[in-house]
């Protein structure tokens, strides 16, 4: 399979190239970067065979089957859309889009291309959730609660690698969208309440810096999120989950009791790196012709919680 990575040179770009290394039968043969001499001197270092700042002329290309963009947040419904209609199957990382709108034309326009159309909710396949979550499907855990704190220092426009980024970040439709498609594929339930909270707007960034959210489904099961760009340390997201049986804390790829007795999740996953994992659902459902998990219409629900949650803000 060939593919094409689109924002291959930034922060996660790069985590998909070395994902795609350890996948048989793929091989990466184009990619999209923002100025065309830097992603040339990127790709010849990667031992790839073509370049450009162009996305369209990547989707001409015969040597291309399937498209992963880990471009700017912004540019993510329009490209993905791009891509379908181009006839390539394409992997759009978190969120798909920015707004409910653009992401119900997304969805249109892969239930109409037939092509594999995939959301890059990393935490529906990190080891630690995927654990969690097997558990609940045999019956062996019911959620009472999910408490999650999503916390960055990001108080200039730097991505994380320490790179002037050219676009802004978002809580809500960014890093809330992890958590709001978590809870409602962990219960198996859309919330039918939702509320959020924002702090003051940042004066030169533009985007509210501190925010809380609250959610529930039908069932009972409560989600409280907490979010900030302004916390020093430590970095990083949080899950602890509340259950009838018990509490689990998710940090990433490692999983405790609320004990903090480390659970062993070697037998989980064939690897435990998230992005690995969720390239190697994006391949094995196109070769399969299946819906994959975390399929753009499986994520729609999140999207419309998140446009509650924003009406909800004012």
């Amino acid at each position: 399979m060939k593919i094409c990575v689109a924002g291959a040179a930034g922060a996660f770009g790069v985590k998909h190239l070395d994902a795609l290394a350890q996948i048989d039968g793929v091989e990466v043969t184009s990619v999209v970067g923002r100025k065309l001499d830097a992603i040339s001197e990127f790709a010849k270092g990667r031992g790839i065979g073509h370049a450009t700042d162009n996305l369209a002329e990547s989707l001409a290309r015969d040597d291309v089957d399937a498209v992963i963009l880990s471009t700017p947040t912004q540019m993510h419904a329009k490209q993905a859309i791009q891509c379908l209609e181009a006839g390539k199957h394409v992997l759009v990382e978190i969120p798909m889009a920015d707004n409910l709108a653009d992401s119900e034309e997304l969805v249109r326009v892969q239930k109409n291309t037939g092509k594999v159309a995939m959301a890059g909710h990393v935490r529906r396949f990190n080891p630690s959730h995927q654990w969690i979550h097997n558990r609940i499907k045999k019956g062996e855990l019911h959620i009472q609660q999910m408490d999650v704190q999503t916390y960055f220092f990001r108080r200039t426009n730097m991505n994380a690698l320490g790179n002037p980024r050219s676009w802004t970040d978002h809580l809500l439709w960014h890093h809330a969208c992890h958590t709001v498609d978590l809870f409602q594929y962990q219960t198996g339930e859309v919330a039918n309440k939702a509320f959020g909270l924002q702090g003051p707007t940042h004066p030169e960034l533009g985007i509210a810096m501190d925010m809380s959210i609250g959610m529930k489904v039908p069932s009972g099961a409560i989600c409280t999120l907490s979010l900030s760009f302004n916390n020093d340390g430590p970095l990083g997201t949080f899950f602890r989950y509340i259950c009838e049986e018990g509490t689990w804390i998710a940090r990433y790829d490692d999983l405790y009791d609320g004990r903090e007795n480390q659970i062993d999740l070697s037998g989980v996953a064939v690897s435990s790196n998230g992005i690995e994992l969720i390239d190697r659902e994006f391949v094995s459902a196109i070769r399969e012709g299946r819906e994959p998990n975390g399929s753009v219409a499986q994520c729609l629900p999140a999207m419309q919680t998140l446009d509650m949650i924003e009406k909800s803000m004012g």
